[in-house]
């Protein structure tokens, strides 16, 4: 049976169509150029860097390599700033242990207290048996400190004194945080059992399986979950990231332009004091949408701008209740540590842009 849909509706999602291809040609593609620039003049710098704390400790081996132009482990966190992750061996004598008492956080502790001798990292394993994150982001930050010294971009490269991450300024106006961190394949961890929701038939059953199989990473960074809790736990906890996870889960259908155009927006609209609303709880905020739409034919071109709004109206409720849960672990406020006044401020940003995307079919020409 074919559906009657009245032409001006027809009429105005082509109009719509096209305002979200104009947008990704004029706005999108012109951040995503000059990130890529900005990507490979970090990459280098980073990776002489890397080189040199190689020679010094050969343990940290840099894994930042360069795939056709993508790099494994690096995140845009924002325009001028990135992340990049470096996966270190484990040596298998640890197993991960996630209890539940550090939210987002789990440790990696000795299988067996006599094989301490055996770990690769054994001086960084505490008296209890833990593989100390602190511990090891302590060595890595003094040797980095010493790398950029003596690279070939000391002129241009100095490290963010004043914190335990390993951070560092690149001429002037572009900040890049290194963080240890180890692969967890084939493993998945007990806070995050309850994904998927039985009741949602969204991720399909095969790419779950593809997704727990491909596993997470255990990140040695600040927890601003923990902070405050003064546990002795916290120094030795690993954050837990689902980063490739989550990447895998927005393929197909234009999930991926989605979060490229929310992206733009947040750069040019919604990068506020406190940084309340982080790319990162933009692609949270995707993935709580394909839930709500767990058909592919509602992630097709002409349903994107739905998406959009959908997914606005989700971030004002999130401001406004002043908490936004993390993805795959519920329990994890993504909003944690942000002053209630840059959520209030943030909440009212998002409605004027919501109100300009629910009442002007042109909206994307102001934006």
């Amino acid at each position: 049976m074919k559906m009657l849909v009245p032409p001006e509706m027809h009429a105005t999602q082509s109009k719509m169509i096209y305002q979200m291809n104009k947008y990704c040609t004029d706005r999108v593609q012109t951040r995503k150029l000059q990130i890529h620039k900005t990507i490979i003049e970090v990459c280098r710098v980073v990776q002489d860097v890397l080189k040199e704390v190689e020679v010094q400790e050969p343990r940290f081996i840099s894994s930042l390599n360069d795939y056709n132009g993508r790099y494994e482990g690096l995140e845009v966190v924002s325009p001028t700033e990135f992340e990049i992750i470096i996966y270190l061996n484990q040596m298998g004598v640890l197993n991960f242990v996630d209890d539940g008492t550090l939210p987002g956080c789990a440790v990696l502790k000795l299988s067996d207290g006599r094989k301490r001798s055996m770990s690769l990292w054994v001086e960084f394993i505490t008296a209890s048996g833990y593989l100390s994150a602190r511990k090891i982001r302590s060595r890595f930050q003094t040797l980095v400190a010493q790398a950029v010294d003596k690279c070939a971009y000391r002129d241009c490269v100095k490290m963010i004194a004043d914190t335990t991450e390993v951070k560092l300024r690149i001429r002037e106006r572009l900040i890049v945080q290194i963080t240890p961190a180890f692969k967890c394949a084939g493993l998945w961890p007990r806070s995050a059992a309850h994904w998927p929701l039985p009741q949602i038939p969204w991720p399909h059953p095969n790419i779950v399986a593809e997704v727990k199989t491909e596993g997470f990473d255990m990140l040695s960074k600040e927890c601003v979950a923990l902070q405050g809790k003064n546990s002795a736990m916290e120094g030795d906890a690993w954050v837990l990231s689902f980063n490739e996870a989550e990447n895998r889960l927005l393929q197909g259908g234009f999930r991926k332009r989605c979060l490229s155009i929310l992206k733009t927006l947040r750069d040019r609209h919604l990068d506020l004091p406190g940084n309340p609303v982080t790319t990162y709880v933009m692609k949270t905020l995707l993935l709580y949408e394909c839930e709500k739409h767990p058909r592919e034919m509602e992630w097709d071109e002409s349903s994107i701008g739905d998406r959009i709004n959908g997914i606005f109206l989700q971030l004002i409720s999130c401001l406004q209740c002043r908490r936004c849960p993390h993805y795959f672990l519920p329990n994890m406020d993504l909003f944690k540590g942000k002053s209630p006044g840059a959520l209030e401020n943030a909440s009212k940003q998002v409605w004027r842009l919501t109100r300009i995307m629910l009442t002007s079919s042109r909206c994307l020409e102001e934006l």
